[in-house]
């Protein structure tokens, strides 16, 4: 037990920094720590590019609605009713009698 209580206050106190030893410790201190530090910035990192990747998708979702709002327009525009609506304002009327074909026969001399 005592034993235990030495190495816990040794610990506390931090002489596995200063024995004969230490050379050792502090190598696997200094690997741990930048360890510590490449995954706090790989950490940061992923989490900017999260924030991009949720950025991106909702500016995307705004442009699909965007799109679909002006293909609903254009259908409307398409319609033959709206057509036939601005041609009457322009005093234009549909025809009372159906389009002929006019056939073109080319002559070889």
């Amino acid at each position: 037990m005592a034993k235990v209580k030495r190495g816990i206050y040794d610990f506390l106190r931090g002489s596995f920094l200063t024995d004969e030893s230490a050379f050792n410790n502090w190598r696997i201190i200094i690997f741990v720590v930048a360890l510590l530090l490449i995954m706090i910035s790989s950490g940061h990192s992923v989490e900017k590019k999260v924030f991009k990747v949720s950025e991106l998708n909702k500016r995307k979702r705004e442009l699909r609605a965007e799109y679909v709002d002006i293909g609903t327009i254009l259908m409307r525009m398409k319609m033959e009713s709206s057509i036939r609506e601005k041609a009457k304002a322009r005093g234009l009327e549909p025809s009372n009698s159906p389009p002929k074909k006019i056939k073109v026969i080319i002559k070889d001399e």
